[in-house]
């Protein structure tokens, strides 16, 4: 028998949505929504019924019976923290993201587009690996100050396929070997999976900066500039996360154009590329202390793990740790209809929502 999976994952300017029959892409689109439109709505959920209303458009101007579905899968949004793998979409899922969502984000919108597709073709709706998804131990909680604990925020959804994919690859379960992954895209995330489960991290603002990210900085000297009187709150925001970074430095967001500009002899965009690499092998021997230096692979995966300057700079520095496995790319999609063939074949159970 085979299961014909649909995969929709919103973005802030766009909605991707993929078609899967078991392991097989049938398609991927994306859908973009222009800034003008997007900028009609107040908050995000508003946008709902103009994103599922595209999407089915779509489907149905290119012919795909939905009744054919077998499941369909969404991009888990800003809930309360859950657990990793499958969660069924119920009323009370659609409830907390409409009405009390850990922040506003485009990922919010994916339970309750599902759940609309889902109704009328007569099948179950999911959301898979959630940006929520914290399976912290509690010595990792603490963060030195009672008023901040930590909590997992990282990219569950790829980091999690890939580590499972390379236990495939060598014949092994997932749940019974140890991984570092770093997700190196945009913004760079790693996490430490024991076990089948991702028990730490180190999170976009925790560790590596990045091309738009800022990443760790000295405390007492940002507080300082917080309270300099040259800067708003808004624009120091800015300065962590979308102008900080590679950005910051070499005015560009694009890893392509910084290696461009090294192959030119740019000293100072290879001294600032390098140091990248050199904080993201930081990371990953941070959280191998975790498991105590039981490490079976290390993995690189998002989208500048393509670049093979970057994967050989840090690889060299910790492939003395473990073996390192490159699986460049976001594969959030793929990562998705993957998720729920193994509910559907039996080999995961999906979890119900509760409160």
């Amino acid at each position: 028998m085979t299961h014909k999976i649909l995969a929709i994952n919103p973005g802030s300017t766009s909605t991707k949505i993929a078609l899967f029959e078991d392991e097989k892409e049938i398609f991927t689109e994306t859908l973009d929504h222009p800034i003008e439109e997007i900028e009609k709505y107040d908050k995000v959920q508003d946008q709902f019924e103009m994103r599922k209303d595209i999407v089915i458009s779509f489907l149905e101007e290119k012919g795909y019976d939905i009744n054919e579905l077998s499941a369909v899968v969404g991009r888990g949004g800003m809930l309360p923290p859950v657990k990793s793998g499958a969660y069924e979409v119920n009323e009370i899922m659609l409830e907390t993201l409409e009405k009390r969502p850990a922040m506003e984000h485009a990922s919010n919108l994916g339970a309750p587009i599902v759940y609309e597709i889902a109704k009328v073709a007569g099948v179950s709706a999911y959301i898979y690996d959630s940006v929520r998804t914290d399976e912290l131990q509690d010595i990792a909680r603490i963060s030195g100050m009672p008023d901040i604990p930590r909590t997992s925020t990282s990219h569950v959804l790829n980091t999690r396929a890939v580590a499972i994919k390379t236990a495939e690859k060598y014949g092994k379960k997932y749940q019974d070997m140890n991984f570092v992954v770093a997700h190196l895209g945009g913004g760079i995330s790693l996490n430490v999976h024991e076990k089948g489960q991702i028990v730490d991290i180190v999170s976009d603002d925790e560790g590596p900066f990045s091309p738009e990210r800022a990443g760790r900085v000295p405390c007492r000297q940002l507080i300082d500039l917080c309270y300099s009187g040259k800067f708003d709150k808004a624009t120091m925001h800015k300065k962590l996360r979308g102008n900080g970074g590679i950005r910051a430095y070499l005015n560009t967001l694009d890893a392509r154009e910084v290696e461009k500009m090294i192959d030119n002899g740019d000293e100072k965009a290879r001294k600032v590329y390098e140091a990248m690499a050199y904080q993201i092998a930081k990371g990953i021997g941070e959280l191998a202390t975790v498991v105590e230096g039981k490490v079976d692979f290390i993995i690189l995966t998002g989208g500048i793990a393509y670049s093979d300057i970057m994967t050989s700079w840090i690889k060299k520095r910790v492939e003395f740790i473990a073996p390192v496995e490159i699986v460049p790319g976001e594969n959030e999609m793929e990562s998705l209809a993957y998720g729920i063939l193994r509910v559907l074949r039996g080999e995961e159970k999906a979890r119900e929502y509760v409160e």
